[in-house]
């Protein structure tokens, strides 16, 4: 979908259209959670402070998200979805993967597929989508963002590697700010370039994830589009509204996020073996402490005492802290069956 958040908040406010907008906190901490194209003009993106949102676009407005009604809108168009194929992989209440290769309605292109979904969806919500269509996940979730918005993109198989040469590599899957500095160091700025790389050095690099980046810049990805995921993690964090810097604050703050934390568990009935304490400073730099036992850590004074100790262990020596965050992880569950690929394309 196309800046959903706004696009809903657009939908159900319609002086807001024309006007920079963002979905946020309006307030000293408050993070973008997404812009619509006028306020990217601005260079304004998700994850930005809001405050700095501000600073680039003194006209921008902040409107608190509705996140119960964007649910509602994630639903019908899953539902519009499901009229094609049940076989889709959701990533986001915004965005998923679906397998078209035999669908419900025996249309014989995927293309066309995505033009029949794109006008039912603005149908039945007044928003728009943009769709990729590929062969694999890839391919189909570069092409989604390729002509946003309203766009469609469809990466024919044989015209794959021509596309992939022209493509820079901050388009690639995995390759995140830091890995693309890595990436430049290596003279690598597209995937013409990254295709010129040996495996062995990329491997040495970037370790497991040089494989996936030799096999993406080959136009190889076999990941199937999976339908049902096990729940990996479990947490919450809060920020703070001002920066706290002693142990003992930090100690008080820790105890509503463990309590949060066991509720968070108990309505999921997730069990896991390790609990993880994330730290964010005031500088934005992040860490993380984790301790892993061999039985499910559920139990609230349990939970109060490893997190005790992680932030023991951490020595913030006194510098100021924004967020604080705990996580369960390591699921006590049955490993997941393994499926044979399968082809999608994506919103």
């Amino acid at each position: 979908m196309d800046a959903f958040f706004v696009s809903v908040e657009e939908h159900d406010n319609p002086s807001l259209k024309g006007h920079p907008v963002v979905v946020g906190y309006d307030g000293p901490r408050g993070v973008v959670a997404t812009a619509n194209y006028e306020a990217r003009k601005y260079s304004i993106h998700s994850a930005m402070a809001v405050a700095t949102a501000h600073r680039l676009c003194p006209k921008l407005i902040v409107v608190e998200g509705h996140y119960k009604r964007y649910k509602e809108v994630s639903a019908q168009i899953h539902k519009i979805f499901h009229n094609y194929t049940d076989i889709i992989e959701p990533l986001s209440l915004d965005e998923a993967y679906l397998d078209v290769t035999t669908n419900k309605k025996s249309i014989a292109l995927a293309m066309d597929i995505a033009k029949e979904i794109k006008l039912r969806i603005h149908k039945a919500t007044g928003l728009t989508a943009s769709a990729g269509v590929s062969y694999c996940k890839f391919l189909a979730k570069v092409a989604s963002d390729y002509r946003k918005p309203d766009g469609l993109c469809v990466v024919h198989p044989d015209k794959a590697l021509k596309f992939i040469d022209k493509l820079s590599i901050e388009r690639f899957w995995g390759v995140g700010a830091k890995t693309a500095e890595r990436m430049h160091a290596l003279g690598v700025f597209n995937g013409k370039q990254l295709r010129d790389i040996p495996l062995t050095t990329l491997a040495k690099e970037f370790g497991k994830m040089g494989k996936v980046f030799y096999d993406f810049s080959r136009g190889i990805d076999n990941r199937p589009v999976v339908t049902e995921w096990i729940r990996k993690s479990v947490g919450c964090e809060r920020t703070f509204a001002e920066d706290i810097s002693t142990f003992e604050d930090m100690l008080t703050q820790l105890a509503p996020i463990a309590v949060e934390l066991v509720r968070r568990l108990e309505k999921s009935n997730f069990k896991g073996r390790s609990l993880v304490l994330k730290i964010k400073y005031n500088d934005f730099r992040q860490t993380t402490h984790s301790y892993t036992g061999n039985s499910a850590i559920k139990d609230l004074e349990e939970i109060q005492r490893i997190a005790n100790q992680l932030l023991m262990e951490a020595k913030t020596d006194g510098r100021s802290v924004r967020l604080l965050g705990l996580t369960v992880a390591s699921p006590i569950l049955p490993p997941l069956a393994e499926t044979e690929p399968l082809l999608p394309f994506e919103w």
